[in-house]
C-alpha cells in the first residue's frame, strides 16, 4: 500500500507541474486525492461500511446479503495517505515543486520514525532535510538519545501502569458506578497523553540521531483555556492538516453565511477528524463533540468577552485557572467515546459517573486491583516525571544537559532504572497504532 500511495502521488504531482490548463489541473488534483482516498477506506472502513450497510437494509426490510469483510491491516496507513494528500494540494496551489527524486520521495513518505503515529510533516520541512548528507553530530545525537529515553519512560512506565487501571473499569463498566467512572475517564486522559507524546519524543529523537528535525506534536495541553487552545497544543501536526486542508476551503465556499458557515465547517472538519481516527461511530461522535464545542464557541466568544469585562475578571489567575478546569473536562468528557468498547458502554458510563458521592467501594476496588506494589510504583513514577519536567523548569528536555552534574547523572540514573525494573511488559502497542 506504500508503494502504491507513493507510486500515485509522485506521478500525480510530476502531471500537475506540468499542465498549465486549470480545468485538467484541476481534474489531476481530485483524481490524485480520490485514489489516496479509496485507499484508506479500503484499508481502513470497508468492514464498517459493509456493516453498516447490512443494519441499513435490516432496518428498512431489504433482503441483502453480504459476505463479511475482512479488516486489512496497514500500519500508518491514515498518517502517510493525509501526508500524500497535503502534498498534492500544496502543489496545486504553488506552494511547493513536485520532487523529481522518486527515492526522496518515498522516503518522505516512509521515513521510519514518523511513519506509524506521525507526526504528519510537510514536503517542504522535510524533504529538504533528507538531502542533506550525514555527519555524525555529537549535540544531535546525545539529545536524540535522551529524547527517545524520555518517551520510552514516558510510555513503558507511566502510560501502560496508568492504562492497568482505566483497563478494569473500561474493559467492565457494568461493575461500577459513581466516582470510579470518573476517577478512570480522568486517568484515560493522561494514559493517551502519555502513550501518544512518548511516541511524539522517541519519533523525534530517533529522526534527530539523523540530524533530521520532525515537528513537535505537543505543547502542555491540558493547560489549554479554550477547546480550540487545546487542538492548537494537541497533536499539532494533524490540527494544521484539518485546519489547511478541510477548514479553511470550506470556512471560504460558505463565507457569506457568516458565523454559521464557519460553524458548520467545523463541524464538518472535526467529523472527519473523527473517521480518521478509526470506523467507529464511538470516533465519529467523539470529533462530533470537538466541532460542536468549537461551532458554539463561534457564537458565544463575543459575549463571553463581555462578561468576563462586567465581572472583571479579564486577564486574572482564577479566570485563566477555571477556563483550564472547564476545558480540561470538555476533553474528558469526549475521550468517553473515544475509548469506550462501545457506544452503549459510553453512554452507561456517562449516566452512571455523575452521582460521584455514590460508590466509594469501587474506588477500593479500582486502586486495589493491580496490588499496593503497582500503584506505588505508578505514584513515584508521575512523581519523577513532574520532579524531572517541571521543578527543573525544562520546556525542552535538553535543557537537562546545562544543569548541574549531580542533578543530570541523578535523572539519567533514574529514567534507566524505571525503565529496567518498572517498566509494564504485559501491555498492548502504542494506542495511536490503530489509526
Amino acid at each position: 500500500m506504500l508503494v502504491l500511495v507513493a507510486m500515485t502521488t509522485y506521478s500525480f504531482g510530476i502531471w500537475l507541474d506540468q499542465t498549465g490548463n486549470p480545468k485538467i489541473k484541476r481534474a489531476l488534483l481530485w483524481g490524485g486525492i480520490a485514489i489516496n482516498v479509496l485507499i484508506l477506506v479500503a484499508m481502513k472502513y470497508l468492514p464498517f461500511l459493509s456493516e453498516n450497510l447490512q443494519s441499513l437494509a435490516t432496518f428498512l426490510s431489504i433482503d441483502v446479503q453480504s459476505q463479511p469483510v475482512n479488516v486489512f491491516v496497514a500500519i500508518g496507513v491514515s498518517y502517510y495517505v493525509f501526508q500524500a494528500i497535503s502534498y498534492l494540494f500544496d502543489i496545486y496551489l504553488e506552494l511547493e515543486k513536485p520532487e523529481r527524486h522518486f527515492g526522496y520521495f518515498a522516503l518522505y513518505l516512509a521515513f521510519f520514525p514518523k511513519l506509524l503515529q506521525g507526526p504528519i510533516e510537510r514536503a517542504g520541512d522535510l524533504i529538504p532535510q533528507l538531502k542533506i548528507k550525514y555527519e555524525f553530530n555529537y549535540d544531535n545525537m546525545r539529545f536524540g538519545m535522551l529524547l527517545f529515553t524520555w518517551g520510552l519512560f514516558k510510555k513503558v512506565v507511566i502510560a501502560d501502569r496508568i492504562g492497568l487501571y482505566v483497563d478494569v473499569v473500561y474493559n467492565d463498566v457494568y461493575s461500577f458506578t459513581g466516582l470510579p467512572l470518573l476517577l478512570a475517564t480522568y486517568a484515560y486522559a493522561f494514559q493517551i497523553y502519555m502513550d501518544f507524546s512518548g511516541y511524539t519524543d522517541m519519533a523525534l529523537g530517533t529522526a534527530l540521531m539523523f540530524n533530521i528535525n520532525l515537528t513537535q506534536n505537543f505543547n502542555s495541553p491540558y493547560l489549554a483555556t479554550s477547546v480550540a487552545d487545546f487542538w492548537r497544543r494537541w497533536h499539532i501536526t494533524f490540527s494544521r492538516w484539518i485546519l489547511d486542508y478541510i477548514f479553511k476551503p470550506l470556512q471560504m465556499q460558505w463565507r457569506n453565511w457568516r458565523n454559521w458557515g464557519t460553524a458548520s465547517a467545523l463541524v464538518i472538519a472535526f467529523l472527519i477528524s473523527g473517521i480518521w481516527h478509526g470506523a467507529s461511530w464511538g470516533f465519529v461522535i467523539w470529533g462530533g463533540l470537538h466541532g460542536l464545542y468549537l461551532a458554539c464557541s463561534v457564537f458565544y466568544k463575543p459575549y463571553q468577552k463581555k462578561l468576563h469585562k462586567f465581572f472583571g475578571l479579564e486577564k486574572t489567575k482564577s479566570l485563566k485557572i477555571w477556563q483550564i478546569f472547564v476545558t480540561f473536562n470538555l476533553v474528558s468528557f469526549s475521550w468517553v467515546f473515544f475509548r469506550a468498547n462501545s457506544l452503549t458502554d459510553a453512554m452507561y458510563i456517562l449516566s452512571n459517573m455523575i452521582n460521584i458521592f455514590h460508590e466509594f467501594k469501587g474506588i477500593r476496588l479500582l486502586l486495589s486491583s493491580q496490588g499496593e506494589f503497582q500503584l506505588d510504583v505508578l505514584i513515584i513514577s508521575i512523581l519523577l516525571f513532574f520532579a524531572i519536567s517541571t521543578s527543573l523548569k525544562i520546556k525542552n528536555i535538553s535543557s537537562i544537559f546545562i544543569k548541574h552534574s549531580l542533578v543530570r547523572w541523578l535523572c539519567y540514573y533514574s529514567l534507566v532504572i524505571y525503565l529496567i525494573f518498572f517498566r509494564v511488559v504485559k501491555q498492548p502497542q502504542f494506542l495511536y497504532f490503530a489509526f
